[in-house]
């Protein structure tokens, strides 16, 4: 099973590489935050974007946005380096195929059972977490609720 689906990047990576993964539908504020957070934490920016089955499968529900959308609009932003289409649930797989160095989730995330093994399963791989601050008054949820999508 392959983890993820390479995107196009002239870059090359160097220095610390950061890997923020989320599914980025309805694009709004607290997702730029948190990219521009992470990118003054990193040299290499990779934005992992869940294809619509991941997304499924972790929030419920399908994205309102086409996977392949979420991509385009996630790697036009100058600030990431490469965005790639994420392919399962399993980020310990995900590292075996992009190799990063810190891994940037928000911060609501601290604390819950899957992200407090996943920094250990990390740890032992040399990957450090990172958390962000999580931008309270906006989020996908918000937006579908208000959209009723």
């Amino acid at each position: 099973m392959k983890a993820v689906r390479p995107g196009a990047s002239t870059r090359p990576r160097t220095g610390v590489v950061g890997y923020a993964p989320g599914a980025y539908d309805l694009f709004h504020v607290g997702h730029l935050n948190l990219l521009r957070r992470a990118r003054l934490s990193c040299d290499h920016l990779i934005a992992g974007v869940v294809c619509d089955e991941v997304a499924l499968q972790q929030k419920g529900r399908w994205p309102v946005v086409p996977e392949d959308e979420r991509v385009a609009v996630v790697a036009a932003m100058d600030f990431v380096d490469e965005a790639v289409m994420e392919l399962t649930t399993d980020k310990l797989l995900t590292w075996e195929a992009v190799r990063f160095d810190v891994v940037f989730k928000g911060d609501d995330w601290r604390g819950s059972a899957k992200w407090t093994a996943l920094e250990a399963d990390f740890a032992e791989r040399g990957v450090r977490v990172h958390y962000l601050p999580y931008t309270e008054h906006t989020s996908t949820t918000k937006l579908r609720a208000v959209t009723r999508s």
